[in-house]
């Protein structure tokens, strides 16, 4: 295992290199908390869940503007966009409703009800199948065109971060309530191993598909463990900035993106099984939640309000 030695927190800004801020996109009426985006890669357009905000902010890289705001949600955690109905479901965590609106309109177009706390989803556009976390230990499966949950699988705990690998069938699920990491089979959609975790609050997740590593973000203490799919063993080990939210794997660089509420985005390189930290870039304290947009060469942070208004920070990626 390799190590990044020296907790990440306390570093010094290093690798400023790697990402160039290129714009700064102000949401001047969003308060409160900031949850997880997604973007419209043909028009440019980020969708934001701001929590806090009870709402979702929609927001035109291209020009650098807030575009519009869909009020009268209750808590959004999730959000996805869909190319082939160009529609955005929205995952509420107050109510449990998992929300669809037209991307063009934004009119409100169905509504499923999950019960509680639908949090964090991932859209497989093969299958167009929505992949929604929810409630005490639950992961609904909605089909996407017609807007129906089409089944439903029951976990050890409520999921954060998960992740799909197609290629082995396989859904990775972070269940930080029991310290573990479930591992579903696709086909039969049952858990078929549950990986006992090395540190605590394994929040955020991303993967490798080419070769099959599942990478978690830890947050007690802040670690970055890369784990091998098939066997479920670590592999590599790194410190990482605390309080991270989201992380994410660029199969073109193999680099690792990291971003955390204590102040910095962490940049990794993995090779032969080892992280290299590339980078240690300071943002605002809080500034937590990201969206990697590897077709538009863009890591996009979102800082929320305090201290001035909350606003996306859009960097360019110097690959």
């Amino acid at each position: 295992m390799t190590f990044c030695f020296g907790a990440c927190k306390g570093q010094s800004s290093f690798g400023s290199n790697e990402l160039f801020l290129k714009q700064t996109i102000p949401m001047n009426e969003v308060k409160g908390r900031i949850d997880h985006l997604d973007a419209n890669l043909k028009n440019q357009i980020v969708y934001i869940a701001a929590l806090g905000n009870n709402s979702l902010e929609v927001v035109d890289l291209k020009n650098g503007k807030s575009l519009h705001s869909v009020k009268g949600l209750d808590e959004p955690q999730g959000v996805v966009y869909i190319p082939q109905t160009n529609e955005i479901m929205v995952a509420n965590g107050g109510n449990g409703q998992c929300k669809f609106y037209n991307a063009k309109t934004l009119e409100n177009t169905a509504t499923i009800d999950l019960g509680s706390d639908a949090d964090d989803v991932r859209y497989d556009s093969i299958e167009k199948k929505i992949y929604v976390g929810y409630g005490n230990g639950g992961i609904a499966v909605v089909d996407a065109v017609d807007r129906q949950k089409i089944a439903d699988l029951k976990l050890t705990g409520h999921p954060e971060g998960f992740q799909l690998d197609k290629q082995i069938n396989k859904l990775f699920v972070n269940v930080p309530d029991a310290n573990q990491i479930d591992v579903i089979d696709l086909e039969e959609l049952k858990i078929i191993a549950r990986w006992k975790t090395e540190y605590g609050a394994n929040f955020p997740m991303t993967v490798d598909v080419s070769h099959h590593i599942v990478f978690i973000g830890y947050r007690h203490p802040g670690k970055l463990v890369a784990i091998n799919a098939m066997t479920g063993k670590s592999i590599a080990i790194a410190d990482l900035i605390s309080d991270v939210d989201d992380i994410y794997f660029d199969s073109s660089t193999n680099k690792l993106y990291a971003s955390g509420g204590g102040g910095a985005i962490n940049i990794f390189s993995f090779n032969n099984s080892k992280f290299t930290q590339m980078a240690n870039i300071p943002t605002k304290t809080g500034a937590r939640t990201s969206l990697l947009i590897p077709q538009l060469n863009a890591f996009v942070l979102a800082e929320r309000a305090g201290g001035g208004p909350a606003r996306l920070q859009v960097y360019s990626i110097n690959k």
